[in-house]
C-alpha cells in the first residue's frame, strides 16, 4: 500500500513508531492528529449546572469522562481515592461514561467504604461533555496499556478536550497519551498502574488551586495554539500543497 502513496499520516509520535518498521524507508510520513473545537470545549462552559445536578457543590471535584473500562483506569482512581480523601476530605471523583466496568467499579467503591465522594453520571450526551469537563477541578484518566500492547491510547483526545475547558490533566503512559500533556506545565503523566502515584498527584493539584489554575491556562492556550482544528486544517493544507 505504501508504494502508492504520497504521504502517510499518523495521529501521535506513539502511532508512527508502530507504523515505521512495517513500511519502506522511502515511505513519506507526516503527523496528522484530529483536532479539538475550542470555540465549543471553553473555560467558559456551565459547569456549575453540572455541580448542582450532581450535589457537588463547592467540593474540590476531579473529573474522568471516558468509557468505563480496564484501559481507561478507573479502577485505579478508585483504589487509590481513599488517600486523596485524606487530605481533601470533602473531595469528589465524577465518573463520566458507560461501560462493561461499571459494575465492578461500583462494588469496589463500596467495598472501600467510599460512599457519596464517588459519582457515577453515567452516559451523557457529546453536547454536554464542554459542561462536565469545566465541573471538575482536574481531569484525570490514568490510561494503561494492555494485551500485550494491543488495547492502547493511539492519542488521547479527553486530555485535549480538558486542557481546552482550562482543566490541568493527569494522564497515564498508555501510547501517545504523554503527547497530550506538557510536563508540570499542563498537567502530569503519571505511573497508571500505582494507586498511591496517582492519587498523590490527584492530591498535590488539590492542595494549590492557584497552580492547577496556572496549569488550565496552559492547558487552554496549548490546546489553541497546537491542537485546534484550525491548527490541523493548516497542516493539511501544506502537505496537500506539497510537490
Amino acid at each position: 500500500i505504501a508504494g502508492h502513496l504520497d504521504v502517510l499520516t499518523y495521529i501521535s509520535e506513539y502511532t508512527r513508531g508502530r507504523l515505521a518498521p512495517a513500511l519502506a524507508d522511502r515511505t513519506r510520513m507526516a503527523q496528522l492528529s484530529p483536532g479539538v473545537d475550542v470555540d465549543r470545549f471553553t473555560p467558559d462552559a456551565d459547569g456549575a449546572t453540572v455541580r448542582e445536578r450532581h450535589g457537588l457543590g463547592d467540593a474540590p471535584v476531579v473529573v474522568c469522562v471516558s468509557r468505563l473500562v480496564a484501559r481507561k483506569g478507573q479502577d485505579v482512581l478508585v483504589a487509590g481515592w481513599h488517600r486523596v480523601l485524606q487530605r481533601h476530605p470533602g473531595a469528589r471523583l465524577l465518573l463520566v461514561g458507560s461501560g462493561p466496568a461499571e459494575a465492578a467499579l461500583r462494588r469496589a467503591v463500596a467495598g472501600r467504604g467510599l460512599g457519596e465522594s464517588v459519582v457515577f453520571a453515567g452516559p451523557v450526551a457529546v453536547e454536554e461533555l464542554p459542561a462536565y469537563y469545566a465541573a471538575g477541578d482536574v481531569f484525570a484518566m490514568p490510561c494503561r496499556t494492555r494485551r500485550a500492547g494491543l488495547d492502547v491510547e493511539g492519542l488521547g483526545m479527553v486530555f485535549l478536550e480538558a486542557a481546552a475547558c482550562g482543566r490541568p490533566v493527569v494522564a497515564g503512559t498508555s501510547g501517545g497519551a504523554p503527547e497530550t500533556v506538557r510536563e508540570g506545565v499542563t498537567g502530569h503523566v503519571v505511573e497508571p498502574r500505582s494507586p498511591g502515584a496517582v492519587a498523590d498527584t490527584l492530591a498535590r493539584l488539590l492542595d494549590d488551586p492557584g497552580r492547577a489554575r496556572e496549569m488550565g491556562r496552559a492547558g487552554r492556550a496549548w490546546a489553541e495554539q497546537r491542537w485546534s482544528w484550525t491548527t490541523i486544517a493548516a497542516t493539511f493544507e501544506d502537505l496537500l500543497d506539497e510537490p
